[in-house]
C-alpha cells in the first residue's frame, strides 16, 4: 500500500468506509474487519500501529457491548462495533503508510483544494499522535507526584479531568511555536507546488479504482436492490 497514490488512498478509505455503513450485518463486516487486518503487515506499518489498532479493538468491543447493555440486539451491536473498527482502523492504516507531506500535495494538485485549507487538514492530523504523546506525559507527570486515578469508574472520569487543563496549556504552546515556525519559513499559498514528491497514478492505482468502483456498485446493489 506504500507504492499506492496518496489520493487512491483517500478514495479507499472513503469508499470502504461507505461500504461499511451500508452493510447491514455481521458476517460481510467480520470479513471486511478481516481484510482491513491483513492490509496491516502486507503494508508494512510501524510496529506502534498495532498497538493503537489493538486499542481500537478494545474501544469498539466497548461500544458493541455497551449498545447491548443499552437494550440493543446483539446483532445490532455487533455490526456497530465492527463498523467502528473498520473506520477508524483505515485511518490508522492511511496514517501509517502515508506522509502527511502526501496527503497536502494529492490535496492541493489533484483535488484543487486551496492550499491553505489542505495545510489546515493535514496538520490538524499531523496533531493527533502529537496530542496523544501529550497525554501520556501528564499522565506519567502526574504519577511521578503521586496522583493516583484509581477507584470507581466515577472517580476515574473526574479524575481524567485534571489532564485536561495541562494538556490545553501544552498544545497551545506548542501550536504558537508552530505559527512562528511557520512565518519564519514564509508559509504562503505561493509555495504549494515547492513538494518533492510524486503524487502520479500508476498502474497499481488505476486497478485500485476499478476494484473500488466495483465492489461499491455490487454493495449498493446489494443493499437496495435486493
Amino acid at each position: 500500500m506504500r507504492r499506492t497514490a496518496p489520493l487512491t488512498k483517500l478514495l479507499l478509505v472513503f469508499l470502504v468506509s461507505l461500504w461499511a455503513m451500508l452493510l447491514d450485518s455481521a458476517a460481510p463486516l467480520a470479513l471486511l474487519t478481516a481484510a482491513l487486518l491483513a492490509a496491516f503487515p502486507l503494508s508494512g506499518v510501524p510496529a506502534g500501529s498495532y498497538r493503537a489498532l489493538g486499542s481500537l479493538g478494545l474501544f469498539a468491543a466497548g461500544l458493541a457491548t455497551m449498545q447491548y447493555a443499552l437494550g440493543a440486539g446483539g446483532d445490532f451491536s455487533v455490526v456497530v462495533g465492527l463498523r467502528m473498527a473498520v473506520m477508524t482502523g483505515l485511518f490508522i492504516l492511511l496514517f501509517a503508510t502515508t506522509r502527511i507531506q502526501d496527503l497536502t500535495a494529492a490535496l492541493v494538485r489533484q483535488l484543487r483544494v486551496p492550499y491553505e485549507y489542505a495545510f489546515m487538514v493535514t496538520a490538524s492530523l499531523r496533531f493527533i499522535p502529537d496530542l496523544l504523546a501529550e497525554i501520556k506525559a501528564v499522565q506519567e507527570a502526574q504519577a511521578c507526584r503521586g496522583y493516583s486515578c484509581q477507584g470507581s469508574v466515577a472517580r476515574r472520569l473526574r479524575n481524567y479531568l485534571t489532564i485536561v487543563q495541562p494538556l490545553v496549556l501544552r498544545c497551545v504552546a506548542r501550536s504558537e511555536t508552530m505559527a512562528m515556525s511557520l512565518e519564519l519559513r514564509g508559509f504562503s499559498a505561493s509555495r504549494a507546488g515547492s513538494y518533492g514528491t510524486s503524487i502520479a497514478f500508476g498502474a497499481r492505482d488505476y486497478l485500485t479504482l476499478i476494484a473500488l468502483a466495483a465492489g461499491t456498485a455490487a454493495i449498493v446493489a446489494m443493499r437496495f436492490y435486493r
